[in-house]
C-alpha cells in the first residue's frame, strides 16, 4: 500500500518509465539571459555561437555571456536560421531582415522589408526560415517569402501556412486545406497522395527516417509516417499520450531516437517506434513543462526553448545523475546484485532492476523501496554471492527485496572477507564501537561475539597478505590490529610519530594488494622493516602531496580518488599512467562520506549530495568535442567604453580570423583595454582552463586559469597581438586565437611629429652650423687678433727681454768697463805716479849728483838719470795703456781716429781719459799738466771736434763708441 501510494505521487510520465540515469538540466533564466520569457527557435554556427530567437529580439551565446541584438521595430523575434551566405535571417512582426558583422565585428541589423512588394508588406508573424539550395524561405501564416539574390517572390496559401522545412533534401510546406507540399519548380505542389492528415491541426515537424521514409509531427494528433506514397499513423502505445500532450517541435537526436517538444508535459526521446527511451519535465529539471522549441547542437546537446527560459540539457554527456523517484536524498552506497541496482540514501534502500546493455545509464524501470531499510544506510556489498546491507541500526543481508538481520550492534560500516577463497568463512565488519566477525556456513551469515580491547570506530578496514586487519579512525591514527601468540586480538597504533603527517584525516585503503593511507599529504605505505609509513613514491610523482579523502582500484587496475570535493582517476589504460579529473562534479560529491562503486568502465557509480552520478569512463574518454577558443569581444575604455571588436571578424560561419586590413589603430588617449573570450563547448564549461599573452608586451603565457576576461592598462605605442588558446582536464590544448591592434603614439611621437622634428632639426642644424661658421669665423679673427697680440706682446715680453738682456749686458758691460776702467784709471794712476816717483828721483839724484865729489859715482848717476828719462819706456806703456783702452771701449781710439784724423795723440790720450769719465785733476796727473792745461785741452778739443757748447764731451765720446 505504502508502495502505491507513492507511485501516485510521482509525475504522470514516470510511468513512462523514464531511464534510471538522466543527464545534467542546465537552467537560463530570463534574468540569466536578460531578455523576454518566450524563445521560439534555436539555431547555432559552425564556430558554436547559439543564436536563439526571443520575445525581445536575437539572442546570442558563446558559452560564457548572452548578448541580446534587437530589431528596429522592437517586435518579438520568431524565427532565426543561418544562410548559406553565412548570414543570420531572422522574421518578427512584418519585419524580416538579417544580421551581419560590421567593420569593427559587432552584429548589425539590415531590413529586407524595401524588397517586399508593398502589397505583400503586412504579414504578421514570421515562424519558420529555411535556408534551401541557397534561397531563403519565411513563413507567415498566409505567406511565405523566397528570397533570391535580393529579390523577394511570395507564394500565397490557400488556407494557411502551418509548417515549413526540409526533409531529406526536399522543401516542405504543410497548408491546412492541401496539406503536405513539396516545393519544385519554383512552385509549391501537393504531394500526389491523399491527404490523410487531420484537418486544422498543425504540423510543426517534418524529419527524415530511415528507408526514404518521412516522419510527421502533428500538433494536437500524435505522429504520423510518409512512406511508399502513402500517410498513415504510427501505431504506438503512446499514441494517445502524444495527442494529449501537444507536441509543439521535434528534432533527431541519432538514427533510430526523436526528441519531441511538448505544451504539456516537457520532452520525450523515443525510437522510430513511438517508444519513449527517456522524459524530461520539471522532475528531471528543466524550468517549466511549456517547451516551445528544441534543437539538437553540434555536441548533440538538446536546447530547449522554454515558455519562460532557455534550458540545455547535456544529452551526451558521459555523466549521468541518478536519484531515486526524486527524493534528492544523499546517496551513500551502490551496489549491483542479480541485475539490479540497489541504491542506499539518508533514508532508506532501493533498487531497480537493469536491462542487458553496456551502458546501464539507459536501463528503464522504476525505484522501489526495499523492505525493512527505513533509516540511514551505510554499505552494501556482495559477500559469498549474497548483498550484506550496512545501516544505523546493525547489519542485514537482502533477500527477497527485504532485508534480514544480521547483528543488532549499531552502525555497520563495511564488510570485508578476512580471505581470498571463495566462500570465505569470515568476515571482518566494521562498525561504530570497532568490528566484529560475522561467521559464514551453509549459506548463512551469523554474528560472533564483538572482538574486546578495541572500541574504535572502523569505517575503513582493509586487510593485508598476512591477515592483519588496519583500522582507520579520523581522528585518532591507524591501527594494526593482528592476533597474539595467546589467539588474541591486540592491536598497534600509528600516528604522526610513526610517519604519518598527521594524527587526523587518515583512511586506510587496499590498492594494488597493498595496503595504503590517504592523508592529507598524499598517498603514505607502510614499511614493515621500519614499522612506520613513508611517504609513496610513485603515487607522490602522480597525485603529489595532495590532500586524498579516498581511494579505490577498478577491474582495469585504474585508480579512482577524490581530493576535497573532486573525483578524479589515474588511468592506467594507456602506455603511461594519466591523471584525469572531472571539473563537472566539483562540489557535488558527498562530502565526509565519499564512495566509489567502478562496477567497469561503462558504468562508474559516485556518491552525490542528491543520490548517485554515474560515469561511462569509456565514453567520457572518447566523446570530449574538438577545442577551440574566440576572442569575443575587446572593449578599449578612457572617460567612456568603446566597443573596439564585437566577436566576429567575418562572416558568422567562417573561420573567425583577423584579416590584415582589419588591424585597428588606437589613439594613445584609450587608457584601458579588454579583452573578453571563450569556448562554446556547452556543458564542459568546467573543465575548461584558459591561457593568453600579449605580444609586445610580453612573452610568456599566462598560468591556466578559469577567467574568461583579461585587461591591460597604460600599454605604451607599438603594435601588440593578444594571443589566448584553452585546454580540457585531459590536458589537450587548442590552437590560439589572435587579436591584433596598434596604439598610435601620441602627436609628438606621431610620424608627422617626427619628420616635422627632423625639419626642425635639420633648420636647427643648419641655423646651428651656419651660427657655428659665424661663431667660428668670429672666434678665428679674435683668434688671429689674440694669435696678434699674444705674438705682439710675446714680441714685446722678447724684445722685453732682449732689452732686459742688453741692460743687463750693458749693465754687465758697464761694470766690466768700469772695472777696466778702474783698472785702467789704476794703470794710468800708476804711470803718473811712477813718472812722479821718476822724477823725484831724477831731482834727488840730481840734487845728490851736484853735492857729490866723486866722478865715477857722479858718473853713475847720469846715467842713472838718463835710464830714468827714457821716453821709449813711456811710451811703449802709452802703446799697452791704448791697447787695453780699445779693448773696453771697443777699438774708441781707432774710431776716433778715423773720425778726426787731425786729432794730436795728446788730445786722443785728453779723449781717452775723457771716456773713461775722469776727472780733470786726475787727467792732469796722468798727462803731467796742470789743471789749467786740462781745460785748456778740452777747450781746444772741442773746438777742434766742432763741438757746440751744450755738447757734453763725454756724451759726445759714448756716441763715437756707439
Amino acid at each position: 500500500m505504502r508502495n502505491f501510494l507513492l507511485l501516485l505521487l510521482l509525475p504522470f510520465h514516470s510511468f513512462c518509465q523514464n531511464t534510471i540515469a538522466l543527464p545534467d538540466v542546465i537552467n537560463y533564466t530570463k534574468q540569466a539571459y536578460n531578455a523576454g520569457l518566450q524563445n521560439w527557435h534555436i539555431k547555432q554556427d559552425l564556430n558554436g555561437i547559439v543564436y536563439v530567437a526571443n520575445n525581445e529580439g536575437l539572442l546570442t551565446f558563446d558559452g560564457k555571456n548572452w548578448n541580446l541584438h534587437s530589431l528596429p521595430n522592437k517586435t518579438i523575434v520568431r524565427s532565426v536560421e543561418i544562410g548559406s551566405d553565412n548570414k543570420i535571417y531572422v522574421g518578427g512582426q512584418d519585419e524580416v531582415g538579417y544580421f551581419s558583422p560590421a567593420n569593427n565585428g559587432l552584429l548589425t541589423y539590415h531590413s529586407l522589408m524595401q524588397i517586399i512588394p508593398t502589397k505583400d508588406r503586412s504579414f504578421g508573424d514570421v515562424w519558420e526560415i529555411v535556408s534551401f539550395n541557397k534561397n531563403i524561405f519565411f513563413r507567415s501564416t498566409y505567406k511565405i517569402f523566397k528570397l533570391t539574390n535580393d529579390i523577394i517572390e511570395t507564394f500565397n496559401a490557400k488556407s494557411e501556412w502551418s509548417y515549413l522545412g526540409i526533409s531529406n533534401g526536399k522543401l516542405y510546406a504543410h497548408d491546412y486545406d492541401t496539406g503536405i507540399m513539396l516545393f519544385l519548380n519554383n512552385s509549391w505542389n501537393p504531394l500526389p497522395i491523399k491527404n490523410t492528415l487531420p484537418i486544422n491541426d498543425p504540423v510543426t515537424a517534418i524529419l527524415p527516417l530511415q528507408n526514404d521514409s518521412t516522419l510527421i509531427v502533428t500538433l494536437k494528433q500524435g505522429l504520423f509516417v510518409l512512406a511508399k506514397s502513402q500517410i498513415s499513423p504510427i501505431a504506438s502505445a503512446n499514441d494517445d499520450l502524444f495527442k494529449n500532450e501537444r507536441i509543439y517541435a521535434a528534432t533527431k537526436i541519432n538514427g533510430d531516437w526523436i526528441a519531441l517538444a511538448t505544451t504539456n508535459s516537457g520532452v520525450y526521446i523515443i525510437d522510430v517506434k513511438g517508444n519513449i527511451i527517456q522524459s524530461f519535465s520539471k522532475a528531471e529539471g528543466i524550468q517549466n513543462k511549456n517547451v516551445l522549441s528544441i534543437f539538437l547542437d553540434k555536441q548533440s546537446n538538446l536546447w530547449l526553448g522554454l515558455d519562460n527560459g532557455i534550458d540545455l540539457i547535456t544529452y551526451n554527456s558521459a555523466i549521468k545523475q541518478i536519484d531515486p523517484l526524486f527524493q534528492n536524498g544523499s546517496g551513500y552506497a551502490t551496489q549491483i546484485f542479480n541485475n539490479q541496482l540497489f541504491v542506499g540514501t539518508t533514508n532508506e534502500l532501493f533498487s531497480v532492476p537493469l536491462q542487458s546493455m553496456q551502458d546501464l545509464s539507459f536501463s528503464k524501470g522504476i525505484f522501489k523501496p526495499v523492505n525493512n531499510t527505513k533509516g540511514q544506510i551505510w554499505n552494501l556489498s556482495e559477500v559469498n554471492n549474497q548483498l550484506l546491507l550496512g545501516k544505523h541500526e546493525g547489519a542485514f543481508v537482502i533477500k527477497n527485496n527485504t532485508a534480514q538481520l544480521i547483528s543488532a550492534i549499531p552502525g555497520f560500516w563495511n564488510f570485508v572477507p578476512l580471505s581470498n577463497t571463495f566462500p570465505s568463512s569470515k568476515i571482518i565488519a566494521g562498525n561504530y564501537k570497532g568490528f566484529a566477525i560475522l561467521d559464514y556456513l551453509n549459506g548463512v551469515f551469523t554474528a560472533s561475539p564483538e572482538i574486546e580491547g578495541f572500541t574504535e570506530s572502523s569505517r575503513y578496514i582493509a586487510i593485508d597478505k598476512d591477515e592483519n586487519v588496519w583500522v582507520s579512525h579520523p581522528y585518532h591514527g591507524v591501527f594494526k590490529i593482528y592476533k597474539n601468540k595467546e589467539g588474541i586480538y591486540v592491536h598497534n597504533i600509528y600516528t604522526n610519530k610513526n610517519g604519518l603527517p598527521e594524527t587526523l584525516n587518515n583512511q586506510v585503503f587496499k590498492l594494488k594488494n597493498e595496503v595504503v593511507v590517504a592523508t592529507e599529504k598524499g598517498i603514505f605505505i607502510y614499511n614493515d622493516v621500519k614499522d612506520s609509513f613513508e611517504i609513496s613514491p610513485y603515487y607522490l610523482k602522480l597525485l603529489g602531496n595532495q590532500s586524498v579523502r579516498y581511494l579505490k582500484e577498478d577491474m582495469s587496475g585504474n585508480i579512482w580518488f577524490i581530493h576535497e570535493k573532486t573525483l578524479g582517476v589515474i588511468d592506467l589504460s594507456g602506455k603511461d599512467a594519466s591523471v584525469i579529473n572531472f571539473p563537472e562534479l566539483n562540489n557535488k560529491l558527498l562530502s565526509g562520506f565519499e564512495f566509489i562503486y567502478p562496477f567497469n568502465d561503462n558504468n562508474i557509480f559516485v556518491s552525490g549530495e542528491k543520490g548517485l552520478f554515474h560515469l561511462n569512463f569509456e565514453k567520457y574518454k572518447k566523446s570530449i568535442p574538438g577545442l577551440a577558443v574566440q576572442i569575443r569581444l575587446v572593449r578599449i575604455t578612457n572617460q567612456t567604453d568603446s566597443i573596439l571588436f564585437g566577436g566576429y571578424f567575418t562572416e558568422v560561419n567562417e573561420k573567425q580570423l583577423q584579416i590584415e586590413n582589419k588591424i585597428p589603430s588606437l589613439n594613445n588617449n584609450w587608457k584601458t583595454i579588454h579583452f573578453e573570450y571563450s569556448s562554446s563547448l556547452f556543458g564542459y564549461q568546467s573543465n575548461l582552463e584558459y591561457s593568453y599573452l600579449l605580444n609586445g608586451f610580453t612573452e610568456t603565457w599566462s598560468a591556466w586559469t578559469k577567467r574568461t576576461e583579461m585587461e591591460y592598462t597604460n600599454l605604451d605605442a607599438g603594435k601588440y597581438t593578444f594571443k589566448v588558446k584553452v585546454r580540457n582536464n585531459l590536458g589537450k590544448e587548442s590552437l590560439t586565437n589572435e587579436f591584433v591592434f596598434t596604439i598610435l603614439p601620441p602627436w609628438y611621437k606621431s610620424i608627422w611629429a617626427k619628420l616635422l622634428y627632423l625639419l626642425l632639426l635639420g633648420i636647427g642644424i643648419y641655423i646651428f652650423r651656419k651660427w657655428q661658421r659665424k661663431k667660428f669665423q668670429m672666434q678665428r679673427v679674435k683668434y688671429q687678433k689674440e694669435q696678434e697680440r699674444l705674438s705682439y706682446i710675446h714680441e714685446l715680453e722678447i724684445n722685453k727681454t732682449e732689452s732686459e738682456l742688453v741692460t743687463l749686458r750693458n749693465e754687465k758691460l758697464e761694470v766690466e768697463v768700469n772695472f777696466k776702467n778702474s783698472e785702467l784709471a789704476s794703470s794710468a794712476m800708476h804711470l803718473v805716479k811712477k813718472g812722479e816717483l821718476f822724477s823725484k828721483i831724477k831731482g834727488d839724484l840730481t840734487k845728490v849728483m851736484k853735492e857729490l865729489n866723486n866722478p865715477e859715482s857722479e858718473a853713475e848717476l847720469k846715467k842713472m838719470i838718463r835710464s830714468l828719462s827714457a821716453d821709449d819706456n813711456m811710451d811703449k806703456e802709452w802703446e799697452n795703456f791704448t791697447i787695453h783702452f780699445d779693448k773696453v771701449h771697443s777699438d774708441f781710439i781707432s774710431e776716433l781716429k778715423n773720425r778726426h784724423p787731425t786729432i794730436s795723440p795728446n788730445e786722443v790720450k785728453l779723449c781717452a781719459y775723457l771716456r773713461m769719465n775722469l776727472s780733470t785733476k786726475e787727467i792732469a796727473g796722468l798727462m803731467n799738466i796742470s789743471v789749467r792745461g786740462v781745460d785748456i785741452g778740452r777747450y781746444r778739443l772741442r773746438k777742434k771736434l766742432l763741438l757746440p757748447s751744450e755738447k757734453s764731451l763725454f756724451d759726445y765720446m759714448i756716441s763715437v763708441q756707439s
